[in-house]
Order: structure tokens, then sequence, then C-alpha cells
């Protein structure tokens, strides 16, 4: 994919995020945010300026829980109005990859996660997800 640029709709700038679906043996790795917006939640965060989504999804899953992307694939791309984020609400351009991580990696959470770990499907559903990853699980089968 190419780099992004910064983009107007309307007078209304446009983040570009990512999100990492990660599954092994049967389970999703989530994390239990420590920042707003709150709840249980796979990695998600902001494109950099110039920096392409494949590049940021490394960069996220290394930076919230330390561990390295192996491999990935685009499961779908959707421009989301109104998702509230550190910034404030703002409309929201999002990639979201089914990524595999290096199997024997141990988890190491940072700051702005209060914990993280692996869920079977029946779980997640009985979880606080934040909305908009409750919007994907949805979209994608899990609950």
């Amino acid at each position: 994919m190419e780099r992004v640029k910064k983009l107007e709709i309307n007078g209304r700038i446009v983040h570009y995020g990512v999100g990492a679906v990660i599954k092994k043996d049967g389970k999703y790795l989530l994390i239990d945010r420590a920042e707003e917006p709150y709840g249980f939640a796979c990695i998600t965060g902001h494109l950099r300026r110039g920096e392409s989504p494949e590049d940021a999804l490394a960069r996220e899953v290394k930076e919230e829980v330390n561990l390295e992307v192996l491999s990935y694939k685009l499961m779908f791309e959707r421009m989301i109005n109104n998702r509230e984020c550190k910034s404030g609400k703002a409309l929201h351009y999002c990639y979201i990859f089914e990524a595999c991580v290096k199997s024997n990696g141990k988890i190491e959470p940072n700051d702005e996660v209060k914990s993280a770990d692996w869920y079977f499907e029946k779980d997640i559903k009985n979880l606080k997800l934040e909305p908009l990853w409750k919007f994907f699980f949805k979209k994608i089968g899990v609950i």
C-alpha cells in the first residue's frame, strides 16, 4: 500500500489508523485500554505522517505488547464517522489487518495498556469492548 496523506473531507481532518486482529490457537489477543476510548480491543493506533499502514501495524504491535509481526493480510478498510480518540471526535479511515506474530514472544504491555491476554470467542462476548471493536468484531463474525 502506498503511504497515506493527511486528508480533509468537508473541512474535517481524517485520522488514519490500523487495527491488528491477532489469533493463535483459537484465541484472540486483546488489550484492555488504559486510555480513552476505554474497553477491550485489538491493538489499534494512528498512522504517523508519511507512514504506510503496514509499517504502522508493525510499530503499534511492537509498541503496545512488544511482539513482532511476522505476516499480515488486509481484512478490510473503512471510514468511521465521529470516532472518539485522544484527539477528540474525528473521521477515521481504518485499515484492519489479520496478523501473525512471533509465537514465542512474551506479551509485555506498555503504559497505554492495562492488560493484554488471549481470549476465546465465547469469552469476548462477555467483555466490555471498546465501541469500535464491538462493531469490528460483529463485522468479522467474532460476536
